[in-house]
């Protein structure tokens, strides 16, 4: 009986023994089959995404947020600048977009760079590699052309901004706002809609509207008489309307003027033309800026706000807290990796974009579309900073 006890255990034990090398085998089998698997969806999910800004001495503030987003993402961005006279050389850089289509690994292309004739990039992009998302922050082709072939075009809204700085300028307690510009600018139609807002805007809050135009710096002696026009003129308009005046000027190169005539007749400046707190104030304002400190808008701000309260000017300037041309490259950057790491993220929902754009820049962001019909083209603009 025992030695039929023991032999039945024997035999138990073999076979247990034999089931066990088996299913170890086969693990190991198993962990060789999937290894190759594992490393294969690695490769997959590693990917780039391109970005196209013009050269540093052609646009700093569109270059500088590129090469913060490599070196953010040094592994998955990539940067490349379009020719430093893209009107004459626009062949090369359409070939230099169109070969980031190339790389197998490129997902994504994005360019930020305000300029015209960059749309015959994105058809073939789109013809080569359809597969590639496409973004604009911005580029000034036809819009309507932009949305066919283009997933996402990005903006500034140029028109709304009319109403948005009348409204700013009548809550910082404007009661006249005068608007400078001259006949090249006036002849732009997206200039002139702003203007009409910003006109239609005032009369609606019983605010003064003054159209003032200087001489022309890209038909006459250039800046300088624009500016020494402004130097005259300014303290003029302000003796006759008063300190409660906001002054808006539609040529970057007015404000240099604008600002510090303001800190000495203490008149209002609700926002510049091209609203950066890197325009015109760190020059006025003696600000020493390093280059680790030129894309550090906290600091910069906080510096402005100290010289606005040294001057009896708080509450008396405002801007935007981020410039536009830094923020919509990083966006744009930042939208495309949602977009190709979240496959149910809707980049046509404007509550979608207004989130992730208070997660880039910290500040609330409103986007609407450029037209009703085009639901990929949308136009921001950004909560402002008082100093």
């Amino acid at each position: 009986m025992n030695k039929k006890i023991i032999s039945l255990l024997m035999a138990v034990f073999l076979l247990f023994s034999l089931t066990g090398c088996g299913s170890q085998e086969t693990k190991a089998d198993e962990q060789k089959e999937e290894k190759p698997a594992v490393e294969e969806t690695k490769k997959e999910e590693s990917y780039k995404i391109g970005i196209v800004t013009p050269t540093l001495s052609t646009s700093e503030d569109e270059f500088r947020a590129a090469e913060m987003m490599v070196e953010k993402y040094p592994d998955i961005v990539k940067h490349i600048t379009l020719p430093e006279n893209f009107s004459t050389e626009i062949e090369t850089g359409l070939s230099q977009i169109i070969s980031l289509a190339d790389d197998p690994q490129m997902k994504a292309i994005t360019i930020a760079s305000g300029q015209s004739g960059l749309l015959p990039a994105f058809q073939k992009i789109k013809e080569k590699r359809p597969d590639i998302i496409t973004i604009t922050a911005p580029i000034w082709d036809d819009p309507d052309m932009m949305s066919k072939y283009i997933d996402v075009c990005l903006d500034t809204n140029w028109v709304k901004r009319g109403e948005s700085i009348a409204k700013k300028a009548h809550k910082m307690g404007a009661k006249t706002l005068i608007h400078y510009s001259f006949p090249t600018h006036m002849a732009k139609e997206v200039i002139v809609n702003r203007k009409d807002m910003m006109k239609k805007t005032c009369e609606e809050l019983g605010m003064k509207f003054v159209e003032v135009t200087t001489p022309d710096p890209q038909t006459g002696n250039g800046p300088t008489a624009m500016q020494q026009f402004l130097r005259e003129d300014i303290p003029r308009q302000i003796e006759k309307y008063g300190k409660d005046t906001n002054i808006f000027g539609t040529n970057c190169g007015m404000y240099e003027v604008i600002i510090d005539e303001a800190l000495k007749l203490k008149y209002l400046m609700a926002e510049q033309c091209c609203p950066t707190p890197t325009q015109a104030f760190p020059t006025v304002m003696g600000l020493e800026l390093s280059k680790e400190d030129s894309g550090n808008f906290d600091k910069i701000n906080k510096m402005i706000s100290e010289k606005a309260a040294e001057a009896g000017m708080t509450g008396r300037l405002s801007g935007w807290p981020v410039s536009v041309s830094v923020f919509l490259p990083q966006y744009s950057v930042e939208l495309a990796k949602k977009m190709i790491e979240d496959k149910d993220f809707d980049a046509k929902n404007i509550e979608n974009l207004e989130k992730l754009g208070k997660e880039v820049s910290g500040y609330g962001v409103s986007f609407d579309k450029l037209k009703p019909e085009l639901d990929n083209y949308f136009v921001m603009i950004m909560d402002s900073i008082f100093y």
